[in-house]
């Protein structure tokens, strides 16, 4: 929890000038595509970001269905080991369903996701700073903050998890083009979201941990209440009704956030297929709704699929396979931008320049470093995989770096 925001913040400053700059559909698809040349590398980086969006991307929403159903084994008791199969798909088909129509019909369904959200988080940290006991929350255990080299890998896994809680913050990025004023709004949303994440990390985290002592849950593994934490939490305090209430309501709360992601999401391999950055199939826009139905059928789909993986290893590898294209990328990105368009107009502005950028750089190389030599193999096949893969697709349509050869044949 504390590690994840160093790297975090600096990062979302490089983000929210980017998306103040660069405010159309794709987010981190336009940045690294501006950034590094659009008919040069990168278009390259940007193809990259597709590919490994087509993994990651469903990763991040699965991770959500797979919350949804672990917080359902509170309510359905004794829950068959089809049980948490069958409600992802359930949630996962659902989740297209609603997606599949005009933006601004979806407009309304999101207002309501995000009120059960807010009632949700009020009632859990409202319940913890009712009843905090500071000696169950820092009961630490011996040798807790011991510097070896287990320490910095049990840091790194642990900013994994952190770094995943805070991904929903740039979604806005994702559908510039359907922002109002993106010039200020982005940002805004960016500065505002991440604020909010943090504190809220921190709170319903003290919530929990004051009241229900961490031993209950670690390790994870051999302690089945891990999986609904908050819901043990308010059956201590209130007894099981009015805790299967409460889960009723995080189920409500994590259905908004995979909507949230699935909406952004399918806009990114679309923006890059209409721009002839990735295949030309996912730009195909509804013809009655307009909007990108075959995107929105792949990664939903693609979603559902990673759902039946277990959550810790979906983590993993969704993080370590941003890292290095989009995270890392990213950070080169912004300073290119500033060096190779300075006249581009900056609405936002980047705080103490290029501290923040140094800062993301050594945190992203510090996660993927700790992410485990399996975890770091396959993310580096599946980029290699990648590169060859555009080179043979740009090859065949006489993109850079054949377009000279294709014009002269």
């Amino acid at each position: 929890m504390g590690d994840s925001r160093p790297h975090s913040h600096p990062r979302r400053h490089g983000l929210e000038r980017a998306g103040a700059s660069l405010h159309g559909s794709g987010g981190s698809y336009i940045y690294l595509r501006e950034g590094f040349g659009r008919e040069a590398l990168g278009r390259l980086m940007a193809f990259l970001f597709i590919w490994q969006f087509i993994l990651s991307g469903p990763l991040e929403i699965a991770s959500g269905y797979i919350g949804f159903a672990s917080y359902f084994g509170y309510i359905w008791k004794d829950m068959p080991a089809w049980g948490p199969k069958l409600i992802v798909i359930i949630v996962g088909l659902l989740n297209i369903a609603l997606l599949y129509r005009r933006i601004t019909h979806i407009g309304k369904i999101t207002v309501s996701l995000w009120i059960g959200t807010l009632i949700t988080t009020g009632a859990v940290i409202f319940t913890g700073a009712l009843h905090f006991d500071s000696k169950i929350a820092f009961d630490f255990p011996p040798d807790a903050f011991k510097f070896s080299m287990g320490f910095l890998l049990g840091l790194g896994a642990a900013s994994r998890v952190g770094v995943y809680d805070y991904l929903g913050y740039y979604d806005i990025c994702y559908i510039g083009d359907e922002v109002k004023k993106p010039g200020k709004t982005i940002p805004r949303s960016i500065i505002i979201s991440v604020i909010a994440v943090a504190l809220i990390y921190i709170l319903i985290n003290l919530s929990i941990i004051g009241i229900v002592p961490w031993r209950e849950f670690v390790p994870a593994s051999e302690k089945p209440a891990s999986q609904f934490g908050v819901s043990l939490l308010m059956e201590k305090i209130y007894a099981t009704k009015v805790a299967s209430i409460v889960t009723v309501m995080i189920l409500w709360t994590a259905f908004g956030s995979v909507f949230a992601l699935l909406l952004g999401y399918s806009r990114i391999p679309f923006a890059a297929a209409r721009d002839g950055y990735f295949f030309k199939i996912f730009s195909k826009l509804h013809p009655k709704h307009n909007f990108p139905s075959v995107s929105l059928l792949v990664i939903g789909g693609i979603s559902i699929l990673c759902s039946f993986l277990s959550l810790g290893l979906v983590i993993d590898v969704l993080i370590a396979t941003r890292i290095i294209v989009q995270f890392i990328g990213q950070i080169f990105a912004v300073s290119l931008l500033r060096k190779n368009h300075p006249n581009l107009e900056r609405p936002y502005k980047i705080w103490l320049y290029p501290i923040p950028s140094f800062l993301a750089f050594i945190g992203w190389v510090f996660v993927f470093a700790t992410s485990g030599k399996e975890i770091i193999l396959f993310s580096l096949g599946a980029l290699a995989l990648g590169i060859s893969s555009y080179f043979i697709w740009s090859r065949q349509s006489g993109k850079w770096p054949f377009a000279t050869a294709a014009r002269d044949r």
